[in-house]
């Protein structure tokens, strides 16, 4: 064991004449561990939030959306949709053609967006569609009469007092024009399905009818606003959206599913770096109270320095005893901070400490996805910050003289 690792370790185990500094150091290392244990938590219960939805929303919504840059229709959607669907990296494609209508039912009316589906499809594309509460997709392509199928979410179809077997009435803003004006158009649709996304947006604001069914209430035959795609790896999205863009020609343009929830996963990553921050001033009172802690030390630990100096210990030696001395106590409260902050986020996990409404979050309870490598930049970050709080003290122990300390012994 090397000279100034001894002492150090010697001076941290050892019972000190004045106790206040011994109260310091208790807090100190108290101090390192919460703050470490507090930033491990926070940091796996914003990972688990981040993981949780994407997988959710990725899982629902497509990777890729390919429009027309005029908003004016995409036409012969089916050759372009085939074409484009053997590129490298894309696994499958769904044309749709989506407007807001007004649904209403006799109790209520309401704003949604209506989308036109090949059931098919769009259900190799996403997975909004795969949470069914009641009825089935297939059902989709059935018809009544003059009457098309129609899903909902559950929270639109608890907003409209409407079940499975029910009618309603679909208005579109795109209407006849008469000597009048513009007269809307609407048509009745029997609800055959009802979807269970996990989302409250989805679950409130958007049903789902044939892609035949909508072109015709549109207006639109031949016609979709929207060709969504699935890649294999969704960290790819990029530059497969860009591929698709230059295959798709002029006049086209692409997003991508992070460009659609940009907000979302900014609000997420701007509440990272505020946790990482706010409870950084954790750790850096317990910095604070290390460099007390040394600065007390050097001064009851003077003669003992003197002595040590005299004895042939060099003043870079004295340095790095006290250096030690404050990086061991970063260690001490790092090491125990990691167990206890890992130790409350499997607990958290396992156990499902923290319930949530899953109407409100999507979520039945707290997610704690803690990450190896957060752990180890934190370790690091506190014995950088702890080494830190070390340096004038150690500097000064270097500096003190050690004639004048012993001249009167």
């Amino acid at each position: 064991m090397r000279f100034e690792f001894f002492v150090a370790l010697r001076y941290l185990k050892a019972k000190r004449r004045q106790a206040a500094i011994s109260v310091v150091t208790v807090i100190s290392v108290l101090g390192i561990t919460a703050g470490v244990c507090a930033l491990v938590v926070a940091l796996a219960i914003n990972n688990g939030f981040r993981e949780e939805l994407e997988s959710r929303l990725l899982g629902a919504t497509s990777n890729i959306n390919l429009v027309r840059s005029e908003n004016d229709g995409i036409r012969n959607y089916e050759a372009l949709t085939d074409r484009l669907s053997h590129l490298p990296h894309v696994v499958a494609a769904s044309p749709a053609l989506y407007e807001e209508v007004l649904i209403s039912s006799r109790q209520r009316g309401q704003g949604v967006v209506l989308k036109g589906i090949d059931p098919g499809r769009e259900l190799r594309v996403a997975g909004l569609l795969a949470h069914m509460r009641q009825g089935s997709l297939s059902d989709l392509a059935q018809t009544f009469g003059d009457t098309d199928a129609i899903i909902i979410g559950k929270e639109l179809a608890r907003s409209l007092g409407v079940t499975v077997g029910d009618t309603i009435r679909v208005t579109s803003p795109q209407g006849y024009l008469t000597p009048f004006g513009v007269v809307p158009k609407y048509q009745h649709f029997r609800v055959v399905g009802i979807f269970d996304s996990g989302f409250y947006d989805f679950d409130a604001t958007w049903a789902f009818i044939n892609l035949g069914a909508a072109q015709r209430l549109f207006d639109l035959p031949g016609i979709v606003s929207v060709i969504a795609f699935k890649v294999d790896d969704i960290y790819q999205a990029p530059e497969v959206a860009e591929a698709i863009q230059q295959a798709a020609g002029k006049g086209f343009a692409t997003s991508t599913w992070e460009e659609q929830n940009h907000s979302l996963f900014s609000a997420l990553k701007l509440e990272r770096l505020v946790t990482i921050l706010t409870i950084g001033l954790i750790m850096m009172v317990a910095a604070l109270n290390i460099f007390i802690t040394l600065a007390m030390m050097v001064m009851e630990k003077n003669r003992d320095i003197a002595v040590l100096m005299s004895m042939g210990a060099r003043r870079r030696q004295i340095s790095a005893v006290f250096a030690l001395h404050g990086v061991l106590i970063g260690a001490v409260g790092g090491a125990l901070g990691l167990m206890l902050g890992y130790g409350i986020c499997w607990a958290g996990g396992h156990y499902k400490l923290i319930p949530l409404e899953a109407d409100v979050y999507a979520l039945s309870s707290v997610p704690f996805h803690a990450q190896p490598g957060d752990g180890v930049w934190i370790a690091v970050a506190a014995l950088a910050i702890s080494f830190l709080a070390t340096l004038y003290p150690s500097l000064s122990a270097a500096r003190l003289n050690p004639v004048e300390i012993l001249r009167y012994e």
